[in-house]
């Protein structure tokens, strides 16, 4: 029992920045159908964001709302130089510019950084352990997991009280509709690429706390986990990319946690065999949308 609970708390902390990463694909893919897989690429710079901080001996008070600002700005700067100028396009041409976008920053890292790992000090608290009942926890894994609760109660509050919020859930369900309200095209996916960086942010927080690295292709594989999350808990859905993001977590620690040591590194092979036979139970995900219009 002792271990279940650990290994659940565990899944619910690396499910948490998957979640983060995968609301803020499924926001982007709300209102404009594109699935954005040069968004990994802000942890990236985040990351580097971080290295260049630490290299002047700046700490993690100054580097938090660093990389917050850096990831919501970079974010922006995606949507403004590379797909507003293709808003109109085809979905492949849209994926097409995502895959170039992503494809350019990594050269970018590897010519003006390098191809190397770059190491910056960890927060001390970061791999400190707390008994709660007999069970000791990694104090980062509760960090994650309240961190995420706050940023998902905040984002339910933008998302139902606030005109952006509401101009967004609008321009996801029907975007020539919305705009016929007054909804302006400009403001809400600009507003929507900053909400999504700013997500994004969050979650690179967490996840570079725990890494204490930066190198050109470390959004990679946390971006590819964001997508099936969202897409397990059907693409376009809010509420289903948080749980997406949730039960992959969960997933990947049983697995490896149960899984006999000397196949313990094909997790990733178990969980995604799991998924595949959930898309053909059910194809649509969780949560079905039932439209989502492109701009």
């Amino acid at each position: 029992m002792t271990q279940l609970v650990q290994n659940l708390v565990d899944g619910l902390g690396r499910g948490s920045t998957y979640a983060l990463f995968a609301l803020g694909i499924t926001l982007i893919f709300g209102v404009m159908h594109l699935v954005n897989f040069a968004h990994g690429e802000l942890l990236t710079i985040s990351a580097y964001t971080t290295y260049w901080l630490s290299t002047r001996g700046i700490g993690w008070w100054v580097a938090v709302p660093a990389i917050l600002v850096v990831s919501v700005l970079s974010s922006m700067a995606m949507e403004r130089v590379a797909f507003r100028r293709v808003r109109g396009a085809s979905p492949f041409t849209l994926l097409l510019t995502s895959f170039a976008l992503e494809i350019l920053l990594h050269a970018i890292w590897q010519i003006t950084v390098s191809a190397k790992l770059r190491q910056f000090p960890k927060p001390e608290f970061a791999f400190n352990t707390i008994e709660v009942a007999g069970i000791r926890f990694e104090v980062m894994d509760i960090v994650t997991i309240v961190v995420t609760a706050l940023v998902l109660v905040g984002t339910v509050w933008v998302f139902r009280r606030t005109m952006f919020g509401i101009a967004v859930r609008g321009a996801s369900e029907d975007f020539d509709a919305a705009r016929l309200m007054g909804v302006r095209a400009n403001r809400v996916i600009s507003g929507a690429f900053a909400f999504a960086g700013l997500l994004a942010g969050i979650a690179s927080v967490l996840m570079l706390m725990r890494l204490g690295a930066a190198k050109p292709d470390m959004g990679s594989e946390p971006l590819l986990k964001a997508v099936i999350a969202a897409i397990i808990g059907g693409l376009g859905s809010f509420s289903g990319a948080v749980i997406g993001g949730l039960a992959l977590g969960v997933a990947e620690a049983m697995f490896r946690s149960y899984l006999p040591s000397d196949i313990s590194g094909l997790t990733d092979a178990f969980v995604f065999a799991l998924i595949a036979i959930l898309f053909i139970v059910r194809p649509q995900g969780l949560f079905e949308v039932q439209s989502a219009e492109r701009v």
